[in-house]
């Protein structure tokens, strides 16, 4: 494989799993609604989940233009 389908490849990974993170969450929402501790538990690992992913992808995206220079 060339690089630019491993770099698609790679993006739609990342995008996947993010849609999975929020399916997740929805999929809890109901029962951790019942307690502010699980609610805020709930949010803030869908947050960090998602926020890990986006630095991980910026993280290659300037690994990759280093490459190219």
């Amino acid at each position: 494989m060339t690089k630019a389908p491993l770099h698609m490849l790679k993006g739609v990974g990342y995008l996947i799993s993010t849609v999975s993170v929020i399916l997740l969450a929805i999929v809890s929402w109901k029962s951790a609604s019942e307690s502010p501790l699980l609610m805020g538990c709930l949010l803030v690992g869908a947050v960090a989940s998602i926020a890990g992913m986006l630095c991980r992808w910026v993280t290659y995206e300037i690994e990759k233009r280093r490459e190219g220079k």
